[in-house]
C-alpha cells in the first residue's frame, strides 16, 4: 500500500465470558504491531479490538454469577479485557463493545436493509448447538466424548456436549452466495490467508452452502430483531457486524468510506465466520467485502489448544510480570511461524529472551553506546573514512529494511522480524571483528575507530526504526540514547536507514535486565 493510504485492521472483539489468556493476547499484538508498521510507513492505520458481549453462553455465565449480564459484562471489560491492552502495550485507535448504542442501532440498520431487499425469510431448525462456539453444529463437527461425556456428542473445539434445538428463526438466503464466494476465492486469491486455510474455506463451500438461522427466541440477551422483538439476533451475526459499525456505518459515511475495507485477524477456529458468512453479508448489502481474512493457528500447551475450558489458559500477566511486555511481544511473534499452530513453553521463552534479546540485541546497545561514551565523550564520530566491511553493514541496512517491508504486505511477521535480526547479528560479528576497543589504544587508528563507532551507531538507530513495532518499549529507550530527533515511532520504517539523530549518544541501561531463573 502506498504512504497515506488506509490501512483499517481487526482483531476478533473476544467473549466477555471469562478472562483472557494469552492466546488472546497472541492475536491482539499481532495486530498491533502490523498496526504500528502500516503507521511509521506512512499510511492511515487504524487499529479495532473490543468485546462481543451478547448471546447465551453470557447469559448462562452471568445468572451462574448472580448478576445480569450487562453487569457481568462491564465487570470483565474493566477489570480484564482493557487491562489486557495495556498488559502487551497495544496501541488500538478504538475499543467496541456489542453493548454500545452505535453498534445496537447500525446493526439493527443493516439488518433491516438485509430483510427489505428480501435476503431474508422466516423458517424452522433444528440441530445440534455448541452453546461455547455460540454455532450451529455439523455432524463433521462434533466427536465422541471421553470421560464424563462417554456415549455423548461433544463438541470438537470445546469437548463439551452439543445441545439439540429446535426454533422458529429467521434465516439469511446464505446459500444464494455461494456461486459469488467462490468467484471471489478465485479471482483474489490473497483475500484468505493463509494458503491451507483458504484452501479449507473453498472446499467449505464446494460442499454446498446453508441458509443461516439469524436469530434467536428462547432467551432475550442481545439486540432485539427490528421489525419482530420478539426474537433477538444471533450472536455471531451481530458480532461480525462490529467491524462496520466501529468504522462508521450507519451514521458516518466519510469515515466509513475512508476505513473500510479492513484487513482481518482471526483464529482459524472462527475463520468459516469471517471469510464465508461475513462476505455473504456484506455482498447482500451491497458492501465492499473485507480486503482479507487471515486465519492465525492456535497457541498450544501441552499439545492442546489454549483454553480456559481445559485448565490450559495462561494469563499474559504470567509471563509480562517476569519478562516484560517487549518480551511477550517479541517471542510470540518471533517464535511462531504466523499463519501456523505454535507451541508454548517456559524454556524457550526463557532461552529466547537470554540469546536473542539479553545477550543479542540488548547488549550490542549497551555495549555500542558505552564505546561512544568512553572513547568519545559521548560525541557521535562523524567521518567519510569507511572501509568495505563499514559498507557491508550500510547494505544489510538497507536489504533487510525492505526484505521486512516486503514480509509485512504478506502478514508473514515472523519473516519480518527474522529480515531484521540479520542486522543485530551482523553488527555484533561486525564489532566482534573490528574490535573498537583495540582501535582506541592507538591514536594512530583514530580515524578507523570514529569509522566503526560511526557505522554501530548508525545501524542501532536503524534497529530501533525497524524493531519499534516489535519492541516499543526498548527501542523507545535506545532511540532517547542516541540522541534520534523526534519518537522513534514518527520514522519511516520503510526508509530506516536514513533516520537522522543528534551529536550524541547519552547512557543507556539495560534493554533487557538479565533473568536468572526460568519460571513456569
Amino acid at each position: 500500500m502506498s504512504a497515506g493510504a488506509s490501512f483499517y485492521i481487526t482483531t476478533p472483539i473476544f467473549y466477555v465470558n471469562d478472562v483472557p489468556h494469552i492466546g488472546h493476547a497472541y492475536t491482539e499484538v499481532a495486530a498491533d504491531l502490523l498496526a504500528r508498521w502500516h503507521r511509521q510507513a506512512g499510511e492511515d492505520a487504524w487499529l479495532l479490538t473490543g468485546t462481543d458481549e451478547h448471546g447465551q453462553k453470557i447469559l448462562r455465565t452471568a445468572t451462574a454469577n448472580g448478576v445480569t449480564p450487562k453487569e457481568w459484562a462491564d465487570r470483565l471489560v474493566e477489570t480484564a479485557w482493557k487491562p489486557l491492552l495495556k498488559t502487551v502495550d497495544i496501541k488500538n485507535d478504538d475499543f467496541i463493545r456489542t453493548t454500545d448504542e452505535r453498534h445496537e442501532v447500525n446493526a439493527q440498520k443493516f439488518l433491516q436493509h438485509l430483510y427489505d431487499a428480501g435476503h431474508i425469510y422466516t423458517g424452522e431448525y433444528e440441530g445440534f448447538y455448541c452453546v461455547g462456539c455460540e454455532e450451529y453444529k455439523q455432524p463433521s463437527d462434533l466427536i465422541e466424548g471421553t470421560g464424563e461425556f462417554i456415549g455423548q456428542q461433544v463438541c470438537a473445539i470445546h469437548s463439551l456436549p452439543v445441545e439439540l434445538l429446535h426454533e422458529k428463526n429467521y434465516f439469511f438466503r446464505m446459500s444464494t452466495f455461494a456461486d459469488r464466494l467462490l468467484a471471489l476465492y478465485e479471482d483474489d486469491p490473497d483475500f484468505v490467508q493463509p494458503a491451507a486455510a483458504r484452501n479449507e474455506v473453498i472446499s467449505f463451500v464446494k460442499q454446498g452452502l446453508s441458509d443461516l438461522s439469524i436469530s434467536r427466541s428462547s432467551f432475550d440477551w442481545g439486540i432485539k430483531v427490528p421489525w419482530d422483538d420478539s426474537h433477538v439476533v444471533y450472536v455471531w451475526f451481530d458480532a461480525l457486524l462490529n467491524y462496520i459499525t466501529a468504522a462508521g456505518y450507519g451514521q458516518d459515511d466519510e469515515r466509513f468510506s475512508r476505513l473500510w475495507p479492513a484487513t482481518h485477524i482471526v483464529g482459524k477456529d472462527i475463520l468459516r465466520f469471517h471469510a464465508v458468512i461475513w462476505p455473504a453479508m456484506l455482498m447482500a448489502a451491497g458492501l465492499p467485502v473485507p480486503r482479507r481474512v487471515f486465519g492465525h493457528g492456535w497457541l498450544l500447551v501441552g499439545g492442546e489448544k489454549m483454553s480456559k475450558s481445559k485448565l490450559t489458559g495462561i494469563a499474559p500477566s504470567q509471563i509480562t510480570d517476569t519478562f516484560g511486555s517487549d518480551a511477550f511481544r517479541y517471542y510470540f511473534m518471533r517464535a511462531i511461524s504466523f499463519g501456523q499452530d505454535g507451541s508454548f513453553s517456559w524454556e524457550d521463552l526463557s532461552a529466547r529472551y537470554q540469546s536473542e534479546l539479553a545477550n543479542g540485541f540488548g547488549n550490542l546497545a549497551s555495549r555500542v553506546i558505552a564505546m561512544v561514551v568512553r572513547y568519545c565523550d559521548g560525541e557521535i564520530p562523524v567521518t567519510t573514512a569507511f572501509t568495505d566491511a563499514d559498507a557491508a553493514i550500510r547494505a544489510t541496512e538497507i536489504r533487510v529494511t525492505d526484505a521486512a517491508g516486503e514480509a509485512i504486505s504478506r502478514l508473514a511477521i515472523h519473516e519480518a522480524i527474522a529480515s531484521v535480526w540479520e542486522l543485530v547479528d551482523e553488527l555484533n560479528g561486525y564489532i566482534t571483528t573490528q574490535e573498537p576497543w583495540g582501535l582506541a589504544k592507538d591514536p594512530a587508528d583514530r580515524d578507523r575507530l570514529d569509522a566503526v563507532l560511526f557505522t554501530a551507531v548508525r545501524g542501532l538507530g536503524t534497529l530501533a526504526v525497524l524493531l519499534s513495532p516489535v519492541v516499543p518499549e526498548a527501542c523507545a529507550k535506545l532511540w532517547s540514547a542516541l540522541g534520534g530527533e523526534g519518537l522513534v515511532t514518527d520514522q519511516r520504517i520503510d526508509r530506516a536507514w536514513e533516520w537522522t539523530g543528534g551529536t550524541h549518544v547519552s547512557p543507556l541501561e539495560a534493554l533487557f535486565p538479565r533473568i536468572e531463573a526460568t519460571v513456569g
